[in-house]
């Protein structure tokens, strides 16, 4: 499966706590990274300085869903489950 264009959802929805080029200390969740183009292509795809957190997101149809506001919601649910402080049942 490829990226759908002009999304970005994994770019904005999860938290980073690794450093990125422009954020050193991560980003939180609903941030967008500064990577992030105007495109909602990423800056540094492919790049050794791109976190190994985003190279470990991989296009998949359960993750992106239907369209771009089916994957925020999905990344964002994603991020709040497994955050530290989040209670597991």
């Amino acid at each position: 499966m490829n990226c759908r264009s002009e999304c970005g959802a994994c770019c904005i929805a999860p938290s980073i706590t690794s450093p990125l080029p422009g954020m050193p200390h991560g980003k939180p969740a609903g941030v967008p990274c500064v990577q992030l183009l105007p495109d909602m292509r990423c800056a540094v795809f492919g790049r050794p300085e791109r976190p190994a957190f985003c190279g470990g997101l991989q296009p998949a149809a359960e993750m992106c869903g239907v369209d771009r506001n089916a994957a925020l919601l999905w990344l964002t649910q994603l991020d709040a489950a497994t955050a530290p402080h989040a209670i597991k049942a």
